[in-house]
């Protein structure tokens, strides 16, 4: 059995973030997303994996490389020109030959790994696989209608949800795939959905079975997503003191802080992870927050929040809180007189003032 993993597009949800590197690498516990769904595939078995990848870009290819630090391989696909999921499977029919395979998107986390789908698939006679769950927005997903403890029918994106499930970004196919993938058209946004592959499977008497997802599942898709995982993550990490604790510091919590971090006179309350190289002083890190590498947070509260790397934070008054910051981003008290708020802010960002 193989793996297709999906790491294309161009993130426009998490704009501006994602105006200077592809969403999956977007690091989530100051691991970028992608590492997670090769980590599930791997720990269920699978030893030759695909990754979709845009093709005007190599930033993944140089990121993840050829997956020898897993013990795997790894074929990156390029993808011209963005166009469904149901195009991602299409690219994919030379490698996946007549194999099974479990197909991933990249930007999703599921807790508990893809093992259990990947043999409950294997023992059944099955064509395509799909995993479920529940959401409260089903409307922004593939949405499936069950009778009689079959699916029989998938609408994407439907006004008018048929249930409370979404069909989360987990799926496991036969050959068959292939005919499906080829023989839908474009929705009405221009893409080939893999909805209408699933429906096509089904009217054409294919068997499609399925399964819940019992744990947490996200699709990471949106900043509020990115903030959520991070905490899901964090949830479940193991604490662990590498760098340097002062003894005016406290740790509370769950805390992971990496090697050659300082924390100086501060208090970090988990769950919460302190990246390498960091210096944390003067500082308050609440629960579910990120700190990526060499990043310095003096004089300053955050809480709840993902930091990249190699950004400055000092003497800022007010909290914050549910915010995300790309690499090399400065926060600080301004100076002199009038105290005013002064900013130098990119496309599509989003600032909160109070």
């Amino acid at each position: 059995m193989k793996a297709l993993i999906a790491s294309g597009g161009r993130g426009t949800r998490l704009r501006p973030i994602t105006h200077t590197r592809n969403k999956h690498l977007i690091p989530i516990a100051n691991k970028p997303i992608l590492h997670y769904a090769i980590e599930a595939v791997v720990e269920g078995g699978i030893r030759e994996i695909a990754i979709v990848v845009n093709a005007d870009s190599t930033e993944v290819q140089q990121a993840i490389g050829n997956g020898d630090r897993w013990g795997v391989s790894i074929t990156y696909i390029p993808q011209e020109v963005p166009g469904g999921l149901a195009q991602v499977v299409a690219l994919s029919e030379q490698f996946m030959g007549k194999e099974k395979f479990i197909f991933f998107l990249g930007d999703n986390l599921v807790v508990g790994g893809v093992r259990r789908f990947i043999e409950e698939f294997e023992r059944s006679d099955c064509n395509a696989f799909l995993t479920l769950s529940r959401v409260k927005d089903p409307e922004r997903f593939g949405v499936p209608e069950l009778k009689g403890g079959r699916i029989i029918r998938i609408e994407e994106k439907p006004k008018n949800p048929k249930s409370t499930y979404a069909v989360a970004g987990i799926y496991l196919y036969d050959h068959h795939i292939f005919e499906a993938v080829k023989a839908i058209q474009p929705s009405a946004r221009g893409e080939l959905e893999i909805s209408d592959a699933h429906q096509y499977l089904i009217d054409a008497g294919k068997r499609i079975g399925y399964a819940e997802i019992t744990g947490w599942w996200k699709d990471t898709g949106k900043p509020t997503d990115l903030l959520e995982a991070n905490r899901l993550i964090l949830d479940n990490a193991t604490p662990s003191i590498e760098g340097d604790v002062d003894a005016r510091s406290t740790i509370a919590g769950k805390v992971v802080i990496q090697r050659g971090a300082r924390i100086i006179n501060s208090v970090v309350r988990g769950p919460a992870i302190i990246g390498e190289g960091c210096v944390i002083e003067d500082a308050f890190i609440g629960p579910f927050t990120s700190i990526g590498n060499e990043t310095t947070i003096r004089g300053s509260e955050v809480e709840y929040s993902i930091i990249l790397r190699e950004c400055r934070i000092l003497n800022v008054r007010i909290r914050l809180e549910g915010s995300i910051l790309g690499n090399d981003v400065e926060v600080v008290e301004g100076t002199g007189k009038p105290h005013v708020h002064r900013f130098m802010i990119g496309d599509q960002s989003r600032v909160e003032v109070v």
